[in-house]
């Protein structure tokens, strides 16, 4: 018998391996839950309730996690320039400023998790 350990899907499985002949028919495998090391903590989600500046806010079109973020506060933008890179889907869609502006406040962080109507920055 040999023993190996096997990650699935964050799950650790201690594994023991029969070796047989070339002429048996069948092996016996056998298999032995251990408890996985905890998964690290992902990124804090954007509060739902930001305290934003008075502008015009950018906010998110659907759910999705923030990859990058290619703005930063002070800084000016023109029309259709991608202040955000947000990933929904296994999809990457960029997030364009909707008029030359200053960015005023960035109130995510890169990894963050956004939902639908989440304020990603506040233009004026």
């Amino acid at each position: 018998m040999k023993k190996y350990n096997v990650t699935v899907n964050g799950n650790s499985y201690e594994v023991e391996i029969e070796e047989v002949d070339e002429n048996a028919v069948t092996t016996t495998v056998e298999t032995q839950v251990k408890k996985a090391p905890a998964p690290k903590a992902a990124p804090k989600a954007a509060p739902k309730k930001v305290a934003t500046k008075a502008g015009e806010k950018v906010e998110s079109p659907m759910p999705g996690k923030i990859l990058s973020i290619n703005v930063s506060e002070g800084q000016s933008v023109k029309a259709g320039e991608v202040l955000f890179i947000l990933e929904a889907m296994k999809m990457e869609n960029e997030i364009k400023s909707p008029k030359d502006a200053k960015v005023l406040q960035v109130p995510v962080q890169k990894g963050a998790t956004v939902d639908t109507g989440d304020v990603l920055a506040v233009i004026e």
